[in-house]
């Protein structure tokens, strides 16, 4: 780098200043290239299903394949707020109290 700014007779800052604007608006044309790829996708899929009726019918052939075994079924957790977090009330009653100050200090419970 400082070769550099000597040889071009310019401060390192500039030339580190250009080197993040020329990474930055490569990046965003890329990024810009695959949204509209994405968006052309999107518009092709909605011709072919204006109404995602094939999309529903495989979400609901799935819900009813799953069933209870869904992952990313959400379930209910009955606890309290303690500190803004909620305490899963259930997770820590057969916990050893270690274990209970443990999932407290990850919050996993």
């Amino acid at each position: 780098m400082e070769n550099l700014s000597r040889l071009l007779k310019r401060p390192m800052n500039q030339l580190v200043n250009e080197a993040v604007k020329d990474f930055v608006d490569r990046r965003s044309r890329e990024v810009e290239h695959d949204l509209e790829a994405a968006l052309t996708s999107l518009r092709a899929y909605r011709k072919r299903d204006p109404h995602f009726t094939k999309a529903i019918a495989a979400i609901a052939r799935a819900e009813a394949r799953l069933g209870k075994n869904d992952p990313a079924e959400g379930k209910v957790v009955i606890g309290k707020l303690v500190n803004g977090q909620l305490v899963d009330e259930h997770a820590t009653a057969g916990a050893s109290p270690l274990q209970a100050e443990v999932r407290r200090l990850l919050n996993a419970s």
